[in-house]
């Protein structure tokens, strides 16, 4: 058995995690959350950014009920999105909920000093153990007040949940 190196850039530093609002764009639904390595929130233009680019980054129409191609499932104009000022890039990850029990994703990023060039990220990555904090903490949410409520699926209250700390 061969022995794994993994060489790290530095020593691991927790990051603070914001709820930072409910937004409504082209039809969706979005909680919006802000990840930074410095600071508590990330910069006001970078979560512009992440805004603007919603309606393009989002399939269109926002609800659709899927037809006849098994490929062409339900959404429900429901997600939330990751905005994260990180030291060597700056990531917007799009999620949202499809086919009953599904996250579909789309990440964008950027250099940190260039958010006009905000582009499809390069990689398959799905991401990092910051963003996956809040993607966890959006499952649970989703099986607690959708999937499993006994009085049915409950969007307000799904969309009500949020999560906040320090990962």
């Amino acid at each position: 058995m061969t022995e794994t190196t993994i060489t790290r850039t530095g020593a691991y530093r927790p990051r603070p995690i914001s709820f930072l609002k409910v937004d409504e764009s082209a039809g969706w639904r979005l909680k919006f959350y802000g990840i930074t390595a410095e600071g508590e929130r990330p910069r006001p233009e970078l979560v512009k950014t992440a805004e603007l680019l919603a309606p393009t980054a989002l399939p269109s129409p926002a609800a659709h009920s899927g037809g006849d191609d098994p490929y062409d499932i339900d959404r429900y104009g429901v997600g939330f999105v990751i905005v994260h000022d990180a030291p060597d890039y700056a990531f917007v990850l799009y999620h949202w909920w499809a086919g009953e029990n599904e996250i579909h994703q789309r990440i964008f990023s950027a250099l940190p000093n260039r958010l006009g060039a905000m582009r499809p990220h390069p990689t398959p990555a799905i991401g990092c153990v910051w963003e996956l904090a809040v993607t966890d903490f959006e499952r649970r949410a989703w099986l607690q007040d959708v999937l499993t409520n006994a009085d049915g699926p409950d969007v307000e209250a799904y969309l009500a949940e949020h999560f906040e700390g320090e990962i």
